[in-house]
């Protein structure tokens, strides 16, 4: 289960992995290999769309930024494995892209969520950010964003981490 902002949940038994796309092969990020950094994780709904591409591309265009402070950043969507390669070379994306078409991480991170569109209803990813610290807690949520200024944001309490 993934905690609430009052239960921050300390993740050494918590062990979230999940395969991307990295150079347009199928890896493994695991949470217990960033030994020493912090993780950014934002799940988008569907990769190639307008506010995912928008999100995408925000929060890559501050990779040095994030990297400067000492941050992998992660971007997950329940897209099979060659959807995302595709959007990475159509948009240009030199970053970590992850797939859960199975929403297992999506529901360990309480993302997988009953939405409405149109007067139906269906199960789908909430876009959404954590900021994880280097002990693997989680320790900033954003739940529902809004993609305008959201990676600046994100990257400004990334910051404010390190001050």
């Amino acid at each position: 289960r993934v905690p609430d902002k009052k239960d921050l949940y300390h993740a050494q038994t918590w062990q979230p992995c999940a395969r991307y796309i990295d150079s347009n092969r199928l890896l493994l990020f695991a949470l217990t290999e960033q030994i020493g950094k912090k993780v950014v994780v934002f799940f988008f709904p569907r990769a190639d769309t307008s506010g995912c591409t928008k999100e995408a591309i925000q929060f890559f265009a501050l990779h040095d930024a994030f990297t400067e402070e000492k941050t992998v950043v992660i971007g997950i969507s329940t897209d099979k494995p060659a959807k995302l390669v595709r959007f990475r070379l159509k948009h240009n994306l030199t970053c970590l892209l992850g797939t859960d078409h199975e929403t297992h991480l999506c529901q360990q991170f309480g993302v997988w969520v009953k939405k409405s569109m149109y007067g139906k209803s269906f199960l789908g990813v909430q876009r959404s950010s954590f900021i994880i610290d280097i002990e693997r807690k989680i320790i900033k949520i954003w739940p529902k964003v809004r993609v305008e200024g959201h990676a600046q944001d994100v990257l400004t309490s990334v910051k404010a981490l390190s001050a």
